[in-house]
């Protein structure tokens, strides 16, 4: 007897049904392809003759940001040329190209990557900033090497090249470096690690001039010195609430280095 139509899908669907998780998995787990850059780009596959040392990601997702983000300075390099240049990792990334509407009438050029590394910002410092010949650079980087194990000597060696290679491209370029932001262990980013890399940056700030150094670790820390929920969320990334907290500390720096009008 030949089986009806109703008992062969039945039949079908039994026998798919065991697949149907990992489909399902699959299809929720799928990343976007990695979008196509110009090699001179590129994340480099090795460390091989790259400048610091230390942590530098190449996990695909940062791959993926990496290449989204550089195409997109590229896309925008001869607007910003000239701007004030707000570089780091995913925490300046997040204020967009806007800055949330904090800063109106002002050149603004924003250079951070989700998830870089202070050995990352070096990588790219010629083409993503220096091309841009900027009036001056808000700079925020090293939590992600905290969360690679970095030591905070190491870290510190870096922002060191960074601030090398800023203040020889432009010896009269004001820079205004802000302090580690608080997290938490549960970042992998524990408040003793986070305090000593930033003792680290005022003595290193010292052999700087024309580099501020803004306190902003005590602007946001708890009482148990990491981050709080009100204005960390995930304790680590900012709300609105978290930038205008910093807006309201960067702005009279800004001013008084005559980066901003007002």
């Amino acid at each position: 007897m030949r089986p009806t139509l109703l008992f062969r899908t039945l039949l079908a669907s039994a026998a798919l049904a065991p697949l149907w998780p990992a489909a399902i998995f699959a299809a929720e787990t799928a990343q976007p392809p990695i979008p196509a850059i110009d090699p001179a780009y590129a994340l480099p596959a090795t460390d091989d003759g790259l400048p610091g040392a230390g942590p530098i990601r190449r996990a695909d997702w940062f791959q993926r940001v990496w290449n989204e983000r550089r195409n997109h300075f590229i896309e925008r390099a001869k607007q910003d040329r000239g701007a004030l240049v707000f570089l780091g990792d995913s925490i300046t990334q997040g204020w967009n190209d806007d800055f949330h509407g904090a800063f109106p009438g002002e050149k603004l050029a924003n250079r951070g990557i989700g998830g870089d590394t202070t050995r990352g910002v070096l990588i790219r410092m010629k083409v993503d900033v220096l091309a841009l010949k900027p009036k001056g650079i808000v700079l925020l980087i090293g939590t992600n090497d905290i969360e690679e194990k970095a030591e905070p000597e190491v870290i510190a060696g870096n922002v060191r090249l960074i601030l090398d290679e800023l203040t020889h491209f432009n010896p009269k370029m004001p820079i205004v470096m802000c302090e580690v932001f608080p997290s938490s262990p549960s970042k992998n980013r524990p408040p003793e690690k986070i305090k000593a890399l930033n003792a680290l940056y005022v003595d290193l700030v010292k052999a700087y001039p024309q580099v501020t150094l803004l306190d902003t670790w005590s602007l946001f820390a708890g009482q148990d010195g990491n981050a709080t929920l009100d204005e960390f969320p995930d304790l680590l990334h900012p709300n609105d609430k978290g930038y205008a907290r910093w807006v309201k500390a960067l702005r009279p720096v800004l001013v008084e280095r005559r980066l901003l009008a007002k």
